[in-house]
């Protein structure tokens, strides 16, 4: 916090002024106001971490002085410092949310001891504020399950890039667990112990996100009625997560590059430049070489974001993991919803491997969330359990579901698919397809051959 933080001295006499800035100067910023109206101006045009304030002045006395710097801004500690030593003024202080109080003649280690025990609390609760919503996912929820190669190259890329401060950018479909893999990086980097701040740049208005990732001082614009302190400042010496970069308008990517290349900005509405030191790891799901090739994105913003690639695969690319992620998402909604299912049958395993996943991991965590919810009496979740959409082609039915052909042939095309889908998963192993679809082996034989279905599976027409 030393050599960063600025404090505010308050106070009409002179020489305790000039005596505390001697005190301070060479470990903070230090500026100085001889009343309480003085001092609130000051705190209104710049940016402040401690003030030191006198209790007896002029005018405006300190309990009311600290009254109005707290009605302005909360966060703001205050160490009252007075030349009476009696309990009704110190108890009036703490009272109204002074951080310390401390007597004249002060003792010049008491007066640093003092601003420094501050100022880590200060640090401590901005960091508190984030980690204690985000303790639960530093735990299981936040692990990155894969055994696949897939997986693997990723794995290796992010204990590669963890220990660095280099920019990271990941991309892949929706769903496929991106925030994931940026908090794998922060939780395995030297910065694991400070803040993580996740920024979703398409869930906040446009006109809301600059002051939401830069803070705006009071008065900035309409709704302004107090100072806000952007994301990037919370994180200081920690990482931020910027999902869904590609939403960012060219306006605000000129400042994102400007504060890339000079790690400090500006809050909107003030005037002091404010350094921080934040890891940038960026995420999409869209093409932000081709939005540059469209125009649409700053290519000096996307060389900057793009120092540390790292793509994560589809789930249909890492089918090996599919069964891992059953059990771990099971095993995760048993807790949460206090059930006890054992398990899943080896005929739904085999439906859910072989399905197309267009919405990834989320769509396979909601699927089982619901299997949990909606279970029958049995311990274990069967193909009768699962969605009639998982036991057919959904891409070929769209396709055929024209009105033309009538009910009768419609019912024919959803039965051929239905059982198409039923021996792929069995590997067309008639027998085993039969059990799956819960018939005889002699009335499935029959259904193929009405249905013109071949019981070799390269003449059978895509599923």
């Amino acid at each position: 916090m030393a050599n960063h933080s600025r404090i505010l001295i308050v106070d009409d006499d002179d020489g305790t002024r000039e005596a505390l800035e001697v005190i301070l100067e060479d470990d903070y910023e230090v500026a100085c106001a001889a009343d309480g109206r003085i001092a609130l101006d000051k705190l209104n045009r710049d940016a402040f971490d401690l003030v030191l304030l006198d209790l007896i002045m002029p005018g405006m006395d300190g309990i009311e002085t600290l009254k109005r710097i707290k009605a302005y801004d909360k966060q703001i500690d205050v160490i009252m410092v007075s030349a009476t030593d009696r309990a009704r003024e110190a108890t009036a202080a703490m009272t109204s949310g002074a951080y310390d109080y401390i007597t004249k003649p002060f003792d010049a280690e008491a007066i640093l001891t003092a601003i420094e025990r501050a100022l880590q609390k200060r640090s401590l609760e901005q960091e508190v504020r984030y980690l204690r919503s985000e303790v639960a996912l530093r735990h299981d929820e936040t692990k990155i399950i894969g055994e696949s190669q897939p997986m693997k190259t990723v794995f290796s890329l992010i204990n590669k890039v963890a220990g660095t401060s280099s920019n990271v950018l990941i991309t892949g479909e929706s769903g496929t667990g991106k925030e994931l893999a940026a908090r794998a990086i922060h939780n395995q980097s030297p910065r694991a112990s400070k803040p993580f701040v996740a920024i979703n740049c398409a869930a906040i208005p446009p006109d809301l996100i600059e002051s939401e990732l830069f803070g705006h001082e009071k008065g900035a614009f309409t709704g302004a009625y107090s100072r806000g302190i952007g994301k990037f400042e919370f994180a200081n010496s920690g990482s931020v997560f910027l999902d869904e970069i590609s939403n960012l308008k060219l306006e605000l990517q000129a400042k994102l590059l400007r504060f890339f290349q000079e790690r400090d900005f500006t809050r909107i509405g003030g005037h002091r430049s404010i350094k921080v030191d934040v890891r940038m790891i960026a995420a999409t799901n869209i093409s932000l070489k081709q939005m540059v090739q469209e125009n649409r994105f700053r290519e000096d913003l996307y060389f900057r974001l793009n120092v540390i690639p790292i793509e994560l695969p589809p789930l249909r690319h890492r089918r090996g993991d599919i069964a891992l992620l059953v059990n771990f998402f099971l095993n995760k909604f048993n807790r949460k919803l206090n059930q006890n299912i054992e398990g899943i049958t080896q005929e739904a395993m085999a439906i859910l491997e072989t399905h197309h996943w267009p919405g990834n991991i989320r769509e396979l965590e909601n699927l089982i969330e619901r299997l949990v919810v909606l279970r029958s009496n049995e311990s274990w979740i069967d193909v009768k359990d699962l969605p009639l959409d998982l036991l057919y082609n959904e891409d070929t039915m769209k396709a055929d579901q024209q009105f033309e052909k009538g009910l009768l042939q419609a019912r024919r095309l959803f039965e051929r698919q239905y059982i198409l889908r039923a021996l792929k998963i069995c590997k067309y192993n008639q027998a085993k397809t039969a059990r799956l679809l819960r018939i005889h082996r002699n009335t499935l034989i029959q259904k193929m051959k009405a249905l013109d279905i071949d019981s070799r599976s390269e003449n059978n027409s895509s599923i």
